[in-house]
């Protein structure tokens, strides 16, 4: 089995402690794309092998069936032909393989799955163990090898302090440092680069597009934990976001792209004996931020990805939707925007419809969703860190103060399922431009536009 030299070292303690009854726990971290799936796809090939007269079973399980379960049996699947067991090996019941006597048995880690009943007697795997319960490893998977003392392995990559992988990482750390036993393997990025130069070049250019201290980054490449909670932005990364190019109120140069984000308010409005009364408005607002922006077609530099310039913000408190329709249609015709994407959350939606509807494919809807809103969070960390974003040049207006103001203020929540939440803590203020301006990144990503003919539509 050709594997890389550190592969090879967790593959070796892996089979002495199942070999010699041992019944260890290893937790490994690779670093994204390091070749993780393949060592446990290579392991499992050797033990159904080595076990195939004797029998015995293999466990592994995935946070989702669909698709990670069914990925790692088809993964399965294709060494076991590489090694000339095409027609050797069967499948039962949709979610075992057999070979010989030996059964591997791939389980879902989800909170609703069934698993109770399978024993693990020569290894369980707990793959992506960042994304496993705790609760439900501890009650329902790692009694499955109580019986048979079985080797356990955890594989994955960091995310925060708070998961499964990283328990059982430091029990092996604490562990390995009174017997000696080397229990936790460690493999980032660079490690990965000393044997495939290739992917040491892809990596470097991630850390180039996404910046070193961009979440992703740390957690899948340099596998550097996070903390669950804190500010958003650092002050260095907000610095980066001050551009020196001037606020214009239209455009410039029509063969340049301009793209807009909208995040839209609540109905309800604020009477004015409310907005006299309060420092900062009660309610938040529909705000319109324009970005212009630059590709390699638009630019004498060399650009693998677009660069944005906010050039304008517009801000409404209290106006009713129905009443901005002319008013958002007028300035996107006016910008002439490639692209425009709308929070079409809630009562966003009928927003949305109506805007499509008089500009066309150009606009695209975006919901708000845990999901969402977190890949959006993170395309914005990954303009900002590379200093790709650039807000137009102070110039002492009440949009660039509370922009400033939201930037400042905005938090972030990492979440155990590795996706982040990031606000405005509504006792401080409100997060409309911060959203409008995440809106307009999300917007820019994988945007190619068609040769005299405007947007080539990303899907």
């Amino acid at each position: 089995m050709k594997l890389r030299p550190y592969q090879n070292e967790v593959a070796k303690a892996v089979l002495d402690s199942i070999q010699n009854g041992k019944g260890l726990t290893f937790s490994v971290e690779i670093a994204r794309q390091g070749g993780k799936n393949e060592l446990s796809a290579h392991l499992e090939v050797l033990l159904l092998t080595l076990y195939m007269a004797r029998g015995g079973n293999l466990v592994k399980c995935s946070p989702t069936f669909k698709p990670q379960t069914i990925i790692s049996m088809q993964r399965l699947k294709e060494r076991l032909d590489e090694f000339g067991y095409d027609g050797i090996y069967h499948t039962e019941m949709g979610y075992i393989i057999t070979l010989g006597s030996a059964r591997e048995i791939f389980l879902s880690a989800e909170e609703s799955s069934s698993v109770v009943g399978h024993t693990a007697d020569i290894l369980l795997e707990i793959d992506e163990s960042q994304d496993v319960s705790k609760e439900k490893y501890t009650k329902e998977f790692r009694p499955m090898g109580s019986s048979t003392n079985v080797t356990t392995i955890h594989y994955g990559t960091t995310w925060d302090d708070a998961t499964l992988l990283e328990e059982i990482k430091q029990t092996n750390i604490e562990l390995q440092n009174k017997d000696g036993i080397k229990r936790h393997f460690r493999f980032d990025w660079q490690e990965v680069a000393r044997h495939n130069p290739a992917y040491g070049s892809y990596v470097e250019g991630e850390k180039i597009r996404l910046g070193e201290n961009h979440p992703l980054f740390r957690t899948q490449y340099a596998l550097l934990p996070i903390s669950g909670g804190g500010g958003f932005l650092t002050r260095q990364q907000i610095v980066l976001m001050m551009g020196t190019h001037l606020r214009l109120k239209e455009p410039q140069d029509r063969t340049v792209p301009y793209i807009a984000g909208i995040d839209l308010a609540g109905e309800r409005e604020e009477t004015r004996e409310e907005a006299l009364m309060a420092a900062r408005p009660k309610q938040d607002s529909t705000v319109i931020t324009i970005a212009q922006m630059e590709t390699a077609q638009h630019s004498r530099f060399l650009l693998a990805e677009p660069t944005l310039k906010v050039v304008e913000q517009y801000q409404w408190t209290g106006t009713p939707h129905s009443r901005l329709y002319p008013q958002m249609v007028d300035i996107l015709k006016k910008w002439n925007c490639h692209r425009v994407l709308v929070d079409a959350t809630g009562i966003g939606q009928p927003v949305a419809s109506f805007l499509r509807k008089e500009l066309g494919s150009r606009v695209h809807p975006f919901t708000f969703t845990q999901r969402s809103k977190s890949d959006m969070g993170f395309e914005l960390l990954s303009f900002v860190n590379s200093g790709r974003l650039k807000l137009y040049k102070q110039d002492g207006s009440k949009e660039y103060k509370e922009t400033m103001f939201q930037l400042e203020k905005a938090r972030a929540q990492y979440r155990p399922n590795q996706t982040m939440n990031f606000y405005v803590d509504p006792q401080e203020g409100h997060d409309d431009f911060l959203m409008s301006l995440a809106l307009a990144a999300e917007a820019a990503r994988d945007f190619s536009p068609r040769a005299a003919k405007g947007l080539l539509r990303a899907s």
